[in-house]
């Protein structure tokens, strides 16, 4: 086993983090919604067009939000993929939602859209488009569909800050969408997340859950004299320690989306001759979609195949990984959800993807991993 490993991740710093932090306790303000969440609201207000963002401590806590604004009653159905993070599901599970389960297009292994009307009802509530890898849902099919039948579109854009569709940003084109700031993706404050508000008819009532049911934002706005309980929520907001880290990630947002880029653009120039050869696939982007390098996989030819290259590359000190287990096979996925139709395609390439280390800063890790991995699958 070589002793210079090669994590999957590294959180990266700008530099300016530390500092920040230090400037939010001199500020004498460590509670939620202080200076610099302000600083990321209208950063984030401002790069995404969105009606209203409002910082969370998760994007696990923001589609929770998204689920009470939507109001999901017991035994509403909600529409999304399997091939998704257990939080897609949990937001809606928790109000008595049922999650129905879509499967994915084998080629960007986000939600087929030609599959979600068949699996309307007349419980169904809401569509949960899940943009994999920041690369876009057909986010046009979608929206159609959900006006004919009158149902919300809640993105979960956890993976694709930076990214966008047409030209606009992902998370920006539903009724609602979130982002996670968590350290494994791309713009990073640890634990953190955001909802996006962009129908102006939930933008209110989205401040009251975020401050635990109450009017308080609209008290130290001075538009009422006292704030009091109004509505159910819960205790949303970040730290202003988690807000100023944020803060120093997002000025350099375009720089370290650049930055991945270069090294996914680099993978994928690597995995050319190997995908040639029949031994891999290599990402898909459909035009349209500007990704944000948050990944790079690529898929193998059987789940055996997998196993052996996660193997080799381990005891390389190379750490590369898969996700994720389904959630329509999931034992929790299987008592509170229900899958529409033959999903086919999300079990077979669940077992077959691999995942790359990418971070900022990898270098000649990546010149490692990449002759490692050719190694591997050659």
């Amino acid at each position: 086993m070589s002793t210079n490993n090669i994590p999957f991740n590294k959180p990266y710093m700008t530099g300016r983090e530390l500092w920040y932090i230090a400037q939010a306790h001199t500020n004498g303000h460590l509670a939620g919604d202080g200076m610099f969440t302000k600083k990321c609201h209208a950063w984030l207000e401002a790069r995404t067009g969105a009606h209203k963002a409002l910082l969370t401590h998760s994007c696990t806590a923001s589609l929770d939000m998204a689920a009470m604004l939507a109001e999901i009653q017991p035994g509403d159905e909600v529409i999304m993929p399997s091939y998704t993070f257990v939080s897609t599901a949990n937001a809606f599970v928790l109000r008595g939602g049922v999650p129905v389960f879509v499967d994915i297009r084998p080629d960007t292994l986000n939600i087929d859209e030609t599959l979600i009307e068949a699996a309307i009802t007349p419980r169904t509530k809401a569509i949960v488009p899940v943009h994999y890898a920041g690369v876009a849902c057909e986010m046009d099919a979608i929206m159609n569909i959900a006006q004919r039948h009158k149902l919300l579109v809640i993105e979960d854009a956890a993976q694709a800050v930076m990214s966008t569709y047409n030209g606009k940003p992902l998370g920006t084109i539903g009724h609602l969408g979130a982002y996670s700031f968590h350290e494994t993706k791309n713009i990073i404050s640890g634990e953190g997340g955001a909802l996006l508000v962009n129908d102006d008819r939930f933008a209110e009532r989205a401040e009251i859950i975020r401050e635990k049911g109450t009017n308080r934002s609209q008290f130290f706005r001075g538009q009422i004299d006292k704030y009091t309980w109004v509505d159910i929520g819960s205790s949303y907001l970040p730290g202003e320690v988690i807000a100023a880290f944020l803060w120093a990630q997002m000025e350099e947002a375009q720089s370290i989306t650049q930055k991945r880029l270069d090294i996914w653009h680099r993978y994928h120039a690597a995995m050319a001759l190997l995908e040639d050869a029949g031994k891999l696939r290599r990402p898909i982007i459909p035009e349209g979609c500007q990704h944000n390098a948050h990944m790079y996989y690529i898929l193998l030819d059987s789940l055996k195949k997998r196993t052996e290259v996660i193997a080799q590359l381990k005891a390389q000190g190379v750490n590369a990984v898969f996700h994720y287990v389904p959630l329509h096979s999931s034992p929790a996925g299987k008592k509170y959800g229900r899958s529409s139709g033959e999903l086919r395609h999300t079990g077979n390439l669940s077992d077959r993807l691999l995942r790359l280390p990418l971070w900022v800063g990898m270098d000649e890790a990546q010149d490692k991993v990449i002759e490692q991995l050719q190694q591997a699958v050659g």
